[in-house]
C-alpha cells in the first residue's frame, strides 16, 4: 500500500551519505536523485525510502512519534544494519532483541535525528 516515504534533512550530501551505506547493505539503490532530494528502491512492488530537504525552505524537524520500519528477513539482518548504522554516525534508540513474541528489532536516529526501526517478524 505505502509507495514511498521521505524524511526531512537539513544536510542532503551527509544523509545521502549514510543512506547509501545503509541501504547498499540490504539490496538498496538510488532510484531518484533531484536537486533537493534522493530515493531509494528495493526492487519493482517495494516502497521506496527518500530523504529531502523541505519545499517550504524551513529547517527540516523530527516528527514527534513519526517513525519509519524497515522490514528484514532474519534476525541477523536486524543486527548487522543496526551495527552498520551506529557505525555510520546513527545514535541508539533501542539495541536489538525481542519485542514481545512475535517481533526481534532494533531502534536508531539517523544523522538528522529522524527515528527508524529494523525489524524481523516472526
Amino acid at each position: 500500500m505505502i509507495g514511498y516515504v521521505t524524511l526531512g534533512t537539513n544536510d542532503l550530501p551527509r544523509a545521502v551519505a549514510f543512506y547509501d551505506r545503509l541501504f547498499e547493505s540490504i539490496g538498496g539503490s538510488r532510484i531518484l536523485e533531484q536537486e533537493r532530494s534522493v530515493a531509494w528502491g528495493f526492487g519493482p512492488t517495494a516502497a521506496a525510502f527518500g530523504v529531502i530537504r523541505p519545499f517550504d525552505g524551513k529547517p527540516a524537524t523530527v516528527g514527534n512519534g513519526v517513525m519509519v520500519s524497515l522490514a528484514m528477513t532474519t534476525p541477523a539482518k536486524v543486527d548487522t544494519l543496526y551495527r552498520l548504522a551506529l557505525s555510520l554516525g546513527a545514535t541508539d534508540e533501542g539495541a536489538p532483541g525481542e519485542r514481545g513474541d512475535r517481533i526481534y528489532a532494533a531502534y536508531f536516529r539517523d544523522l538528522d535525528g529522524n527515528k527508524l526501526m529494523i525489524f524481523f517478524m516472526k
